[in-house]
């Protein structure tokens, strides 16, 4: 399927779509609003890549040649070329909706709009266009290059068509798709993910547990891989506890009430591995 894609958004999230669509055979535009932005993106791409050549996963002329189809553009209007385009911005509707109103005068008839939203319903996003046949979900996990899961989700308006496609997407970038037939808040992972980890929050608020023995009870007595509370500092504190909040502002579900202890460490900016600090403390460089 390779062809154009625009990615809106070069951040953790924006980049890791562009390097493994561009690893894939796809000509990559990754927008944002300011050079340093596409700068930091351009960086992670690079030194992603470079520890994958490191590993043996991607070899050194793939690497230049993946490298070689990413470009950069402040300007939106690089939206008119491409087949697809993938928004990957803040985790706001308002914001979300502004891009996507952008889009809908810009693309061309018959290109995919899919969004990276982890807990928006894709219908209210689709909600800007006038062709919310055309938008439908692509939930993306972090870090992209190495989490093999795309969910995808079906608005009320996405057509076949633009599910098909979404789908043929993300599995030539390596993916393996579960599809949401029902579009609601958070969808299922994020639904799932965000009332787990908002109760481990609390125990730890309450003194009940250790963050340590916490992490080490669901592993051992779950199998999970991760802990909830190291996969909150993976996945970014600030983007968890935004994806909560959008889905009880959607359902006044009060497991989905992120702790005051977590959005206190928003304030703080105690993001997780991204700034070296959450449930966690992280060496950094």
């Amino acid at each position: 399927m390779a062809g154009k894609l625009l990615v809106v958004g070069a951040g953790l999230m924006g980049a890791g779509i562009a390097q493994v669509a561009a690893v894939a055979g796809y000509d990559v535009t990754v927008q944002d609003l300011g050079d340093s932005a596409l700068a930091r993106g351009r960086r992670q791409i690079e030194d992603s890549l470079a520890r994958f050549e490191s590993r043996g996963r991607i070899a050194a002329n793939a690497r230049a040649e993946a490298l070689a189809r990413i470009y950069t553009t402040t300007d939106l209007d690089a939206a008119g070329e491409a087949e697809m385009v993938v928004e990957a911005v803040f985790e706001e509707l308002d914001v979300k909706r502004d891009v996507f109103r952008k889009l809908d005068k810009l693309v061309p008839e018959g290109t995919v709009l899919a969004t990276n939203t982890s807990a928006i319903p894709v219908t209210s996003i689709a909600a800007a266009t006038a062709r919310p046949e055309s938008v439908v979900g692509t939930h993306f996990f972090s870090p992209v290059p190495m989490m093999a899961l795309c969910e995808l989700v079906r608005g009320r308006r996405t057509s076949d068509q633009t599910l098909a496609r979404a789908k043929e997407f993300a599995e030539s970038c390596g993916k393996t798709t579960v599809v949401v037939q029902r579009d609601i808040a958070g969808f299922v992972t994020t639904r799932i993910i965000a009332a787990v980890a908002m109760e481990a929050a609390r125990l730890l608020e309450q003194g009940v547990i250790s963050a340590e023995d916490l992490d080490t009870a669901c592993r051992l007595g779950f199998g999970w891989a991760m802990g909830p509370l190291a996969t909150f500092d993976l996945t970014g504190i600030d983007v968890l506890y935004q994806a909560a909040m959008n889905i009880y502002r959607s359902t006044r579900d009060p497991k989905f009430l992120p702790p005051e202890s977590v959005a206190r460490m928003v304030e703080a900016g105690d993001l997780g591995r991204k700034t070296g600090r959450g449930f966690y403390v992280y060496e950094r460089g």
